[in-house]
């Protein structure tokens, strides 16, 4: 699939909140609506007052510009710590990618363009939480993700940047 890779911008606030959406309904169960799941504050903590410093990531779009997935990352504080939060200063990832276009190498291209930008803004490591039956856990495995933390169905990973 032919894609582009670019920065995710403060207008992108929208589609970030769709891929929030779709990382956090991954098997399309649809327990909880969009509206709720947007509106609890577990949730909506990885792109509430979004583009804020610290805050980085890339969006992938086609040949016309429409948006097809993204993968942002947050520096969280531990007042407002989320799944995978390490410690502080750690940034948290979130990879969202439309159903239609999982599993061809966009969340990997995704994935693997934000862990540079935040390499080059400095960050030492990144950090996220999967369930582990999610077919994602398998790709951050691949990519150098470690698991630091298991609960009862999900891990916390870490990949160190440099």
């Amino acid at each position: 699939m032919a894609h582009r890779i670019r920065p995710a911008e403060q207008t992108d606030a929208p589609f970030l909140a769709d891929m929030l959406v779709e990382a956090f309904d991954w098997t399309a169960a649809h327990a909880r609506s969009r509206v709720e799941l947007l509106a609890d504050p577990t949730v909506n903590r990885y792109l509430r007052g979004w583009r804020r410093p610290g805050d980085g990531g890339v969006v992938a779009v086609d040949d016309h510009g429409v948006p097809l997935g993204a993968c942002w990352y947050r520096v969280l504080p531990k007042r407002d710590a989320g799944y995978g939060w390490v410690g502080p200063g750690v940034p948290e990832l979130t990879l969202g990618v439309r159903p239609i276009h999982r599993a061809q190498g966009l969340g990997r291209s995704l994935l693997a363009a934000a862990c540079a930008q935040a390499a080059a803004a400095g960050h030492q490591r990144i950090s996220l939480s999967v369930e582990r039956a999610n077919f994602a856990w398998r790709l951050y495995v691949s990519e150098g993700f470690v698991v630091t933390e298991s609960g009862t169905d999900s891990d916390t990973m870490v990949k160190t940047l440099r």
